[in-house]
């Protein structure tokens, strides 16, 4: 089989120039349209993880997470808001732009990608935080990160993260098109979801049965792998290879279900 020219609405280079050019076009959209800009990439996350090192550090005796706490709250905040903010996205990925979706040659999954590929970007730029932690932990903490060899499986999360957003996304951004209460019904599942994942604490963290469970949110793997090269205590066997799996079912079941619903979307939009 010859593979489609370039300029042919089947053309995978086509396909991942439009592709970088819309996710470039939202980056352009929000960092234009604020003062701040790029900062806000940093500001949220860091933020966040002042917070949740305030009240488990200052206010309340903690019992989980390990030593520098800051570190280890942020090497999965910064995860979380990325599949945050990607979710949230998705459930308007095709009523955003519906006209354009309904127009365009180019396969429609590219709406579903360009979330992704956008707010990994932003993830990306807001890693200098997780950086300046390191450091400052380095030299001020009596108990300074020991980075080790699962830096190299830090690729490997951002993969398997990217993967299972895909895979989310394929599924919601066509079903919220069909089902407008789905939109809201998933802003709850995330609230729920960021307590339910080893953010704040770690899968050993957890009471018996509760760290089996933990494993088959897919997360959990994929925090420990951000977090391994940091902490290496926080391995967790089940968990890693249970995400990696599921990573890839969603993966496969997103790409299916999309196929099936994108007639019924187009006829909707």
């Amino acid at each position: 089989m010859s593979s489609a020219p370039v300029g042919e609405p089947g053309s995978p280079r086509r396909y991942l120039h439009s592709l970088w050019l819309l996710s470039a076009r939202d980056l352009r959209v929000r960092y234009s349209t604020s003062a701040l800009g790029y900062l806000w990439s940093v500001l949220d996350p860091l933020v966040m993880s002042l917070i949740y090192w305030f009240i488990f550090t200052q206010v309340f005796q903690r019992s989980v997470g390990h030593e520098p706490y800051i570190v280890f709250l942020i090497t999965a905040l910064l995860p979380w808001v990325w599949f945050n903010a990607a979710v949230s996205d998705f459930t308007r990925a095709f009523n955003k732009d519906a006209r354009l979706v309904r127009s365009t040659s180019i396969p429609r999954s590219i709406w579903v990608n360009r979330v992704v590929l956008s707010k990994g970007t932003e993830f990306l730029l807001s890693l200098p935080v997780l950086v300046g932690f390191v450091v400052v932990a380095a030299l001020t903490s009596e108990t300074p990160v020991e980075m080790n060899w699962g830096l190299l499986l830090f690729p490997v999360a951002i993969l398997l993260q990217a993967m299972l957003l895909v895979g989310i996304g394929l599924i919601i951004a066509p079903l919220c098109v069909l089902y407008s209460d789905l939109e809201r019904t998933t802003k709850l599942v995330l609230r729920v979801l960021f307590y339910a994942s080893p953010i704040i604490y770690s899968v050993s963290d957890l009471p018996g049965v509760f760290q089996e469970l933990a494993a088959f949110n897919p997360l959990s793997g994929i925090f420990t792998l951000y977090r391994v090269g940091f902490f290496p205590e926080v391995w967790d066997t089940l968990s890693v290879v249970v995400g990696a799996g599921m990573s890839v079912l969603l993966l496969l079941i997103g790409v299916v279900t999309f196929r099936r619903l994108e007639r019924p979307v187009l006829k909707e939009l």
